[in-house]
């Protein structure tokens, strides 16, 4: 019966989002404040309705019914209980419903939190929210129901895929989630003001908030991907250009545009268009890469489901939604005011700068994963784009944002003055030169260029520091004045420097990794030994070993350094005894932010173990620094004067923001 009632509350709640998307319009376009009153209310119940739903799927997980076609299919009696819980969402009705719950999470925090919005602006947002929230219920409801029923129950289930029996599963989607849909209010956010007619640097601070949020959690999201893949896999690599990474970093690339962008039209009351713009192709982005991974139209081991009916669907929700936002945005965009004005040489001109270069560099990921899937459909011919053109592009049109990132915070807003920014941070470019060098001379190894990518690195740590350093007066002033000027700094200050800190060490680890890697592959007999980084190895052999729900055998290996023995390692190979399928598990030794990795394979002829053995320098800097970045995130979030709105102008009198623009 409990079953019955998580679908029924689905049905209810798409009846409830249905009424929030028409009624709060009406009442906003009519000034009726109890029309849109329902907006707040509605918001708070379609989310209480999706995560009873959502509450009653996981207690069937977790009791196992098997009665229940999705947990028959995805789960067993005998899997370990944080995986039957994370096996919710671990298939395409359960994520599904994790993003729907999201989505509307994310309505009920604008209902709750978003009081001192205009009212017709709030009704707007809630009511678009709620049409995006309607198109899924209807596409849950009448091709991915997680609640069919099996009659007869089967005694067992099918067990989950084992490659997502980890507690990658467990973190990895909910953050990303949290990312994607956390877009929707962004979207939202723009539609509304477009519906409206009113967006100003008030529209843009109330903005931000959620673009910071949804940008932080995109941000772990994708480096606990990243990882997970990393270590799970056995490949080696932490990244591969494969289409649903890549569906997942495009919004990141946008999202990072959109904050920069609402930044300056928050401060300057400029860039209206870029920043609307912006926010609708963020969240279009997000929807993108739900169609990739769920229409079948590319295989790759992050796609759920290949249904075509229900790639067809989603295609249609986004035809209309991000059809219908840019339509409504080519009506309006003429009306926009242009707002305020500033010198090519300011902090506005340098994130105009960053901006080009991301949206750029995000055009070129779209077109490299879409490319070979038009191509297929027009001509039937097949063909790939891989990392050599990813690598090429990306990184020669991300070069020079590394170097123009330290700059920004330091040039005056309206106009800037270049000369004294390099005055400021010439220093720095120094010692990013010879950190570079030294680290360069320590791994003895690689091409001369590495030096630069290094450099690079060091160059956008020290200058988040310089920026806090000038920031604060030391050595100018008094050093407990300085001190007194640090703490008085806004946190956003802070947020800022740690986010491009965490850009330096991340560009750090990817650059260090990919010079100083090294691998050995090799067959290894017990008792034998393999030299990979200045470490030694030995085979000590297999051991069976059994699980909750799998038997593996653990190839076990000791690490010496110098002839001494300092800490044990193993990699195996799991079978998994409801479907008999194979998983490699990899065995990894970190050493501070380096990491030795040893993935074990087949037999050989001669009666060994083939073995690859991969010696890792700063590759945790990856993840740190992604880490760093969202840590930037919300500390920047923190900050008051993102809680208390826009301040009022009265020293002008009010004007349209959808004047003709000058």
């Amino acid at each position: 019966m409990i079953i019955e009632l998580g679908h029924y509350a689905l049905v209810l709640a798409l009846a409830t989002a249905l009424i929030v998307s028409i009624l709060p319009v009406i009442g906003a376009r009519r000034g009726d404040i109890s029309m849109m009153d329902i907006a707040p209310i509605g918001s708070v119940v379609t989310f209480l309705l999706v995560a009873f739903s959502f509450g009653v799927l996981t207690y069937a997980y977790v009791a196992s019914d098997f009665s229940v076609f999705n947990v028959w299919a995805n789960s067993h009696s005998l899997m370990p209980l944080i995986f039957k819980i994370s096996g919710v969402w671990g298939n395409h009705e359960g994520s599904m419903m994790l993003w729907l719950l999201i989505l509307v999470l994310f309505s009920a925090l604008v209902a709750l939190f978003g009081r001192n919005l205009p009212d017709t602006l709030r009704a707007n947002v809630l009511a678009v929210q709620s049409w995006i929230s309607s198109a899924f219920l209807v596409f849950i409801l009448l091709t991915s129901n997680p609640f069919i029923r099996l009659d007869p129950a089967p005694a067992e289930g099918k067990d989950l895929n084992p490659v997502l029996q980890d507690i990658g599963l467990a973190i990895h989607p909910p953050l990303l989630y949290l990312g994607y849909v956390g877009f929707s209010v962004c979207f939202s956010f723009a539609v509304a003001a477009l519906l409206e007619g009113r967006i100003d640097a008030a529209w843009a601070r109330w903005v931000r908030p959620w673009t910071l949020a949804a940008w932080s959690f995109l941000t772990l999201g994708i480096a606990m991907g990243s990882y997970w893949a990393y270590y799970e896999l056995g490949w080696g690599g932490w990244w591969f250009w494969d289409p649903v990474e890549n569906a997942s970093f495009m919004p990141w690339l946008a999202g990072t545009a959109l904050l920069h962008s609402a930044l300056v039209m928050e401060k300057r009351d400029a860039l209206k268009i870029w920043t609307v713009l912006l926010a609708i192709l963020t969240f279009s982005l997000s929807l993108l890469g739900t169609f990739l991974v769920r229409s079948g139209v590319l295989t790759s081991v992050h796609s759920f489901a290949s249904d075509p009916a229900r790639g067809i669907f989603i295609l249609c929700i986004l035809l209309v939604f991000i059809g219908g936002a840019l339509s409504l945005f080519a009506l309006r965009a003429p009306k926009l005011a242009a707002g305020g004005l500033f010198a090519p040489i300011s902090r506005e001109g340098a994130l105009v700068l960053n901006n080009l270069i991301l949206t750029v560099a995000c055009g070129t990921v779209l077109t490299g994963t879409l490319y070979p899937l038009a191509l297929e459909t027009l001509t039937g011919d097949k063909i790939s784009v891989g990392p050599p053109f990813f690598n090429l592009t990306f990184g020669l049109l991300m070069t020079p944002i590394l170097v123009a990132v330290p700059f920004g915070p330091l040039l005056a807003w309206k106009r800037g003055d270049l000369l004294g920014a390099l005055q400021r941070l010439y220093v720095v470019a120094g010692l990013a030169f010879l950190a570079g060098l030294v680290l360069f001379y320590l791994k003895h190894g690689g091409p001369v260029l590495a030096v630069l990518g290094l450099a690079a690195g060091f160059f956008l740590i020290f200058g988040a520091l310089a920026d806090l350093w000038y920031r604060a007066g030391i050595r100018k002033v008094a050093a407990n004045v300085a001190w007194h000027r640090l703490r008085g700094l806004p946190r956003s200050a802070f947020g800022t420097a740690l986010a491009h800190a965490g850009l330096g060490i991340t560009v750090l680890g990817i650059v260090a990794v990919t010079t100083f890697e090294t691998e050995n592959i090799t067959s290894m007999k017990p008792g034998e030994t393999a030299e990979l980084g200045g470490y030694s190895l030995r085979f000590e052999g297999m051991q069976p070993a059994v699980g909750p729900n799998y038997t593996e055998d653990r190839a076990r290996f000791t690490v010496s350094r110098g002839g001494v023995a300092f800490a044990e390692m193993s990699s195996s190979k799991r079978v998994f005894t409801a479907s008999r399928t194979g998983t490699t598990e990899s065995g990894i030794l970190t050493l501070g932010p380096n990491q030795l990795y040893v993935s074990v394979g087949d037999a050989s002829k001669d009666g060994g173990m083939v073995v690859r053995i991969w010696w890792k320098p700063f590759i945790l800097c990856i993840w740190i620094g992604a880490l760093v970045m969202a840590i930037g995130g919300f500390v920047s979030l923190s900050d008051r004067r993102l809680r208390v709105g826009a301040p009022s102008r009265k020293a002008k009198p009010a004007r349209s923001a959808m004047e003709p623009a000058e």
